[in-house]
């Protein structure tokens, strides 16, 4: 079976104010690029036996000083990428008030069934975030491989994995802090999940954003 770490990237210059950062490629501020240091502290002694990455530049940025530190080539895989949040890209739940309360208001109830406009659709979005781990494990069956990526796509992915509604991932998961691990292991017939949200070693992760 495969041991996969699940990581969210490192703090963004949205995370302040909260912004919605979807497909949005936001630059790491400075301590997102911290984060990212310690993250590869922490992966030069993980015995690591790949690191895959969102194709967005928040996630690379993190994962290449850990791919660089565990001295194995950094895997880059559009399937790992955000899910598109549409118009409320870059915007405050404050701005979507403004600009299209009602659609917000339905996305907070039930954000599984009436995604943002013209955003992306949570299943769709859990159901590639998953055929990319599953093809990890097909390459590397017996590994454990650091796996960049973010928040929302990580918890859709988990209640997926679990059978949980999906629009649930936020009450289920309500929390995924930047560079904390969350480890599962992933088999033909199942998988396990070890740890979430944790704090590595040498990390000292921080919360916020969508």
């Amino acid at each position: 079976m495969t041991h996969l770490v699940l990581v969210r990237h490192g703090e963004t210059v949205w995370h302040a104010e909260n912004r919605y950062a979807g497909v949005s490629d936001v630059p790491l501020t400075p301590r997102g690029h911290e984060q990212a240091g310690w993250l590869a502290t922490w992966a030069a002694t993980a015995r690591l036996t790949g690191v895959w990455t969102s194709t967005l530049s928040r996630a690379r940025l993190t994962a290449q000083p850990c791919a660089d530190a565990a001295r194995v080539r950094l895997v880059a895989d559009a399937r790992l990428r955000e899910l598109d949040f549409g118009a409320g890209e870059g915007l405050t739940r404050a701005d979507m008030g403004q600009r299209f309360s009602a659609a917000l208001d339905a996305f907070i109830a039930e954000p599984a069934v009436h995604h943002l406009p013209g955003g992306e659709d949570p299943a769709t979005a859990a159901d590639r975030f998953l055929d990319c781990l599953r093809d990890i494990t097909t390459r590397d069956p017996a590994g454990r491989v650091l796996v960049v990526a973010h928040g929302t796509v990580i918890r859709l992915a988990l209640c997926q994995l679990m059978g949980l509604r999906l629009g649930r991932y936020r009450q289920v998961f309500p929390v995924v802090d930047n560079c904390a691990g969350t480890e599962i292991r992933l088999r033909p017939d199942g998988f396990s999940l070890l740890t979430f949200n944790a704090r590595l070693p040498h990390g000292t992760p921080s919360s916020g954003g969508a």
